[in-house]
């Protein structure tokens, strides 16, 4: 007789062994910093976020984001400052670079970040030195004044509304009000900065860069020369005084009024997970999604029998298949769209809704930068008319939000408007994941400044990157760990990846979509487990069939879709994603942890009593063995008050 299998903690939590980087506190007279593997994050007066980070980056050709392997790392603490050192080195089988770092910090607030680089071979890159990240809370649509290279002096203020391309050039220096009183000067020197609007990927925060996007990419640094830049932090007005960390409170959740509904929920399936997706449909049937996104790629052969394995998803699951179709572009689109709509109707297929995208938008066009040539959108949107009559027709882009912006479709030739988000297109450590979510409503937001009125759906998406719209391909994870734009990430198998989902739909319910589409039935992005040729520790030894944690969630969220949303505030969403809806028995709330501590959660606003669901370390066999799980008798709560969630848990709290 087999032992049950029982899965690790950091198999639970995040589908890895590999851990994170330790990070550590410094603290200066009122300002603290976190120190993360050699760069500084959440740099604060007191309470009171000044920077999101300061980082001495470096890039490939493909924008992948090295990780520095640190030694000689020395870090002083006194009573009032600090003072960090330590040598990185940054390498692939193709170059090597090293840098030498200093940071310091006195009572006074003022803290300095110097980095001195050396290219050990020829360095091949897209970017070499730092970035300086502004936060969005005070800061997005507040003023700043902004010092050029050449001496001017500027006063504008950060964008409110998404900027598709860079708001501020030639910077030396940023400063803007910190706190009642305080401002902050944050000073750049080394080489020319410039900023970007890191909303345009829902990365939480203003990036302050080096070098232009006028000037050519990829570039050499030549072996030998050194590479010397510094960033300054300094303040004006009368700092506070510190104080001691006090006892963490529990995070107020306040249910209000009822307005706006939640989106369509559904899945997608790419064209590699379509046999995958047909052999698990009775799984994906039981998750009730109200839409399958089926990927359609022309430049691809075996159509015919793609689309037929579609037709039969459709039928086994009942629900709408829509279509999102890639054209190569090569031809003229009525030309392309003919033999895609001679197979739509070969495989008896009646789809609810088919996108058009041509491939040359898969692929990111800098600012001031000119895309290949080919059919304009509207060109191909009135092909698509005449192929596909009748048939609601969508289009934007399947890549990110930034290429959506920097290209904006004639939405009026549309019935809806598309694109996807990604949360590791910089950065892919657990924080930096979570803090997408902080971006999604101003994404909506801007969005729906310019697509007229039309239905507005957002996904396929998920932590795993579907593409690389900036580099030749997704970027390989051979040890299952966090990689930047990778098509696999192991913590879409872990509880991780339930409280983002969760987190990603409470982020955007309130912005009035049409339809959100979370990740894929089955593959690296998927919500159902399938053997793969690459590892998935606990799961490929269960021996039968299994779910991932967010099945659970997606199931549950789409037979809500059309229920009409609860406002629901969390007083710190980066603790406690929050989402509430009124469902045919009562109120639905549900609650995520998105951080590796266990929290409590005050709920107010919830009245009589309630059964309490949990998908949590305790219950992480049983939620993936069983795709009913959450239709299982929960807690009974007499009354709803204070809910204590562990690390990444997920909760559902349904009125009785």
């Amino acid at each position: 007789m087999m032992r049950p299998i029982k899965p690790k903690r950091a198999i639970k939590l995040f589908g890895t062994e590999v851990p994170e980087p330790k990070l550590r506190t410094l603290q200066a007279g009122a300002l603290s910093a976190v120190f993360d593997n050699g760069a500084l994050r959440y740099i604060k007066l007191g309470e009171t976020e000044v920077l999101r980070a300061i980082a001495f980056l470096v890039r490939d050709e493909n924008w992948g984001t090295f990780t520095p392997e640190i030694s000689n790392l020395k870090i002083r603490q006194g009573k009032s400052d600090f003072r960090v050192t330590y040598d990185a080195r940054c390498k692939d089988a193709k170059r090597l670079l090293t840098y030498h770092a200093e940071i310091s910090c006195g009572a006074d607030g003022a803290l300095r970040f110097n980095a001195t680089a050396l290219p050990e071979t020829d360095f091949l890159t897209n970017r070499t030195g730092f970035i300086v990240l502004h936060p969005l809370t005070g800061v997005a649509g507040y003023p700043v004044e902004v010092e050029h290279v050449d001496g001017r002096k500027v006063k504008d203020k950060f964008p409110a509304i998404i900027n598709p391309v860079q708001p501020f050039f030639a910077i030396r220096s940023l400063r803007h009000k910190a706190a009642p009183g305080i401002f902050a000067t944050c000073r750049m020197e080394g080489d020319q900065f410039e900023m970007e609007d890191h909303r345009n990927w829902t990365d939480s925060s203003f990036k302050t860069y080096v070098r232009p996007l006028a000037e050519p990419w990829p570039y050499t640094l030549p072996k030998g020369v050194e590479i010397k830049q510094s960033v300054n932090l300094t303040f004006s007005g009368k700092l506070p005084r510190p104080k001691a960390a006090g006892r963490a409170k529990p995070v107020e959740i306040a249910l209000g009024r009822s307005g706006g509904t939640l989106p369509a929920i559904g899945v997608a399936i790419p064209e590699a997970e379509a046999d995958a997706a047909l052999v698990n449909a009775p799984h994906i049937a039981a998750a009730a999604p109200k839409h399958l996104v089926c990927e359609v790629d022309a430049r691809r052969g075996g159509l015919a029998g793609t689309l037929s394995v579609y037709e039969k998803l459709g039928q086994a699951t009942k629900a709408d298949v829509i279509l999102e179709v890639i054209l190569p572009g090569e031809q003229a689109p009525a030309a392309e769209l003919a033999p895609i709509s001679a197979a739509i109707k070969s495989a008896k297929l009646m789809p609810a809704a088919i996108a058009i995208s041509p491939a040359m938008d898969l692929r990111g066009v800098l600012p001031g930068s000119k895309g290949p040539a080919g059919p304009t959108l509207e060109q191909i949107y009135k092909a698509a008319r005449a192929a596909f009559p009748g048939v609601r027709l969508g289009g934007g882009t399947f890549a990110f939000f930034t290429e959506l912006n920097r290209k904006r479709p004639p939405a009026e030739l549309l019935d809806f408007v598309t694109h996807t988000t990604c949360p590791i297109v910089h950065a892919a450590d657990d924080i930096s994941v979570m803090e997408t979510l902080e971006a999604l409503p101003y994404v909506t937001q801007s969005a729906k400044a310019f697509v007229k009125g039309k239905d507005y759906c957002v996904g396929p998406s998920s932590i795993p990157a579907r593409l690389n719209p900036y580099g030749a391909s997704t970027a390989p994870n051979p040890d299952n760990g966090r990689v930047c734009l990778s098509n696999m990430d192991p913590r879409q198998r872990g509880l991780f990846g339930a409280a983002w989902t969760l987190g990603y739909v409470a982020a955007l319910a309130p912005g009035g979509l049409s339809a959100i589409t979370l990740g894929a039935a089955t593959g690296p992005a998927g919500m159902i487990y399938r053997r793969t040729n690459y590892a998935q520790p606990y799961f490929d030894g269960v021996g039968g069939p299994a779910v991932y944690p967010l099945y659970h969630v997606i199931a549950s969220l789409t037979g809500a879709s059309g229920s009409k949303l609860v406002h629901a505030k969390s007083a710190a969403p980066g603790k406690i994603a929050a989402l509430a809806y009124r469902a045919k028995s009562g109120p639905v709330l549900w609650l995520a942890n998105l951080t590796g501590e266990t929290q409590k959660a005050k709920i107010s606003g919830f009245s009589g009593g309630a059964l309490l669901h949990m998908l949590d370390e305790g219950s992480f066999v049983a939620a993936t063995k069983d795709a009913g799980y959450l239709g299982k008798a929960g807690k009974t709560l007499k009354k709803v008050g204070t809910v204590e969630l562990a690390p990444y848990a997920v909760a559902r709290i349904v009125g009785a």
